[in-house]
């Protein structure tokens, strides 16, 4: 959420962003809601001065009921002044996070810009399957019980691609552990809240599963879409100080989207799903440093690609294909086979200050004063890097060489079906 204050002082900056971004908001709308807000604070100030004045006089009879007809006024001008903080603060929660002037122009994932290539596509001398072939051979996925059970787009891992699944999540946490990371994990349920402090609401809410309350219930809860909500969420009315700066987290999730809007994209196999695995990487920096962490956390999902040797590239995403909240962001598209082209496997946002103003976290600075501290949400890996392996690593008879990384945490050398 953007400071009221900031966006009057670079008043043409921000309507140039907001048009940038196709805001939902007129940023006319805000400042004038905001002089409203104003003006009836000041006639609130000045009834309710008036008023304490008054009662310190002797209280005749046309005098208390003076005072009546004055509290009678002044409650009528509280709940107006209600009405507009709320039209205000509504209004204000559409507004996206300004952008780092190096984001692109574009509207889709076809305008995002290739800036970095890493290994080679690999090249079979047989006919490459695709993972879901791979992993229906090996046993390894069912779809098609999943779907029974739940609906499409959820899946069962089994055997090898369980142990897969969890050789990278455990590989992947020894790498962040080394790295200063504090891991953990995270409740699958969210308020709604948080999911509002984070912004994902109300950007994103037909991608959210919402949870059904019993009537006596006053909580709404949510199934997580990311542990970012959370691991944000963690520290929401907090003050930290400064020296504890930056503060790594990272943890492993279930993670729960609708994929609203996803509607015959990606129906084969599991590369588009209602419920997947990630681990993710959060960082809390002060804003002098949050570039910095930025591209630290790039290098860490950059290192883990790496190790288990998948042809990748880096690209700087355009203003049409990211969020909100975001002022920069990296996706990181590993190479699939089965597809015969890059596909997002990673993503790394700086979200400056517009989380931690909606969740009021703060850090007190070595002078006293509070600040604002920034957020970088990156992913670890996911249930795409398995996919990834399966594809990439497939041998002539259909089995998967593993990578060599990942040996010590499977035991094995290579999947094959049982």
């Amino acid at each position: 959420m953007l400071d009221i204050n900031f966006i009057r002082q670079n008043l043409k900056e921000v309507k140039a962003n907001a048009k940038r971004r196709g805001a939902k908001v007129s940023v006319d709308e805000i400042i004038e809601l905001d002089d409203k807000r104003k003006s009836i604070q000041t006639k609130l100030d000045q009834l309710r001065a008036e008023q304490n004045k008054e009662s310190k006089t002797k209280p005749t009879p046309e005098k208390i009921k003076e005072l009546k007809k004055l509290s009678e006024t002044i409650g009528a001008k509280e709940k107006e002044l209600a009405q507009t903080e709320k039209e205000l603060f509504d209004r204000m929660s559409w507004m996206p996070n300004m952008l780092d002037p190096v984001v692109p122009d574009g509207k889709s994932d076809e305008d995002n810009q290739p800036i970095k290539y890493w290994g080679e596509p690999p090249k079979f001398d047989f006919e490459a399957k695709d993972h879901q072939e791979l992993g229906e051979a090996l046993d390894i996925i069912d779809i098609e019980r999943a779907a029974k059970v739940a609906q499409a787009r959820f899946y069962f891992l089994k055997n090898e691609g369980v142990r897969l699944r969890l050789a990278l999540i455990s590989f992947a946490f020894d790498y962040l552990r080394q790295n200063g990371f504090t891991v953990m994990a995270t409740p699958h349920v969210a308020r709604e809240k948080t999911l509002f402090g984070t912004g994902y609401l109300p950007f994103f809410a037909d991608d959210i599963y919402q949870l059904s309350q019993p009537s006596s219930s006053k909580e709404d809860l949510a199934l997580i879409g990311t542990s970012e909500q959370t691991l944000v969420g963690y520290h929401a009315d907090e003050i930290l100080a400064e020296n504890d700066l930056p503060k790594l987290y990272s943890a492993y999730s279930e993670c729960f989207r609708t994929e609203a809007g996803s509607y015959g994209k990606d129906t084969r196999g599991i590369f588009r799903v209602h419920e997947f695995m990630k681990v993710e990487q959060i960082v809390f920096s002060t804003p002098e440093t949050s570039q910095e962490w930025h591209e630290k956390c790039l290098q860490h999902e950059e290192a883990l690609l790496k190790a288990l040797k998948i042809p990748y590239r880096v690209v700087l995403i355009c203003v049409g294909d990211f969020g909100a909240p975001g002022y920069k962001k990296y996706d990181i598209e590993a190479w699939f086979p089965g597809q015969n082209k890059y596909r997002e496997v990673t993503s790394n946002t700086n979200l400056t200050d517009f989380q931690t103003r909606r969740l009021n976290i703060r850090y007190r600075k070595a002078d006293g004063s509070l600040a604002y501290p920034h957020t970088i949400s990156a992913t670890g890996l996911t249930d795409r890097h398995l996919v990834a392996i399966l594809e990439n690593c497939q041998q002539k008879d259909g089995s998967i060489k593993v990578p060599e990384v990942l040996i010590p945490y499977m035991g094995i050398e290579t999947i094959k079906r049982p």
